[in-house]
């Protein structure tokens, strides 16, 4: 075991894509209101533009085009934004309400529930993410993810990856950054934690995507663990 290792007191984890299916669990969705609606979509290329607008919205917050917007607002502004490029599909407004809560039901990946417990045994496992507290809170509800407490970025106001996320992610936990290791599937995400002084693991989602959907990938030598799963990236840290 390397010797940074033993400094480690909390994970702070990464939830959509890295802990979270949204790919396939909004085709699943999708699928049932083509069913209902008798109607035909590519529903993964739904998903993916639906996930496409997320860097662009939080963007026009950045810039002072929007005041400070939870997830959930976000989500919804970008699901209007995008109906008009799928003609088939007509929702009313409640019906877009309940779609927009997809996101508070996505399922995890498989190897999240045991492995996140055999890390638990050992160390504190925050949620951080863009996600709002409440879709946090809900989406654990209803894939068993069994977090220690849930972090979000709502709680700085502001996004991942802007420093101030991982600082109070920091400070909330009482716990000095080096003494963190930030777990994700995302490159930027893990360059914005270690430039604030977190350690990095590196999760592969190849399917994040869907096939060939091009999910990010990690060098060997890019961040302190490169893992495959939960379950390897517990085995790497001794558990």
């Amino acid at each position: 075991m390397e010797s940074w290792i033993t400094s480690i007191k909390a994970l702070t984890v990464d939830v959509f894509g890295t802990v979270t299916d949204w790919h396939s669990t909004i085709i699943r969705e999708g699928e049932r209101i083509g069913s209902q609606k008798q109607i035909s979509v590519d529903w993964g290329q739904f998903a993916r533009v639906w996930r496409s607008g997320y860097e662009p919205a939080m963007g026009r917050v950045r810039r002072g085009e929007l005041p400070w917007t939870k997830m959930d607002t976000l989500h919804r502004m970008i699901l209007d934004d995008i109906m008009c490029d799928f003609p088939t599909l007509e929702l009313s407004d409640e019906e877009r309400e309940h779609f927009n809560r997809v996101w508070h039901r996505l399922d995890a990946w498989p190897d999240v529930v045991g492995g996140m417990l055999r890390l638990k045994s050992k160390y504190i496992v925050a949620a951080l993410s863009n996600g709002n507290v409440s879709l946090l809170t809900n989406m654990a509800k209803h894939a068993g993810i069994p977090w220690d407490c849930i972090l979000s970025a709502e709680l700085a106001r502001h996004y991942k990856t802007d420093k101030e996320v991982y600082e109070t992610a920091a400070h909330l936990l009482s716990l000095d950054p080096h003494s963190i290791l930030m777990v994700a599937a995302h490159n930027h995400d893990l360059e914005g934690a270690r430039a604030v002084g977190f350690r990095t693991a590196f999760i592969s989602r190849p399917l994040e995507w869907g096939p060939g959907g091009g999910a990010d990938t990690a060098r060997d030598d890019e961040f302190d663990i490169i893992a495959q799963d939960f379950h390897d990236l517990a085995t790497q840290l001794g558990i």
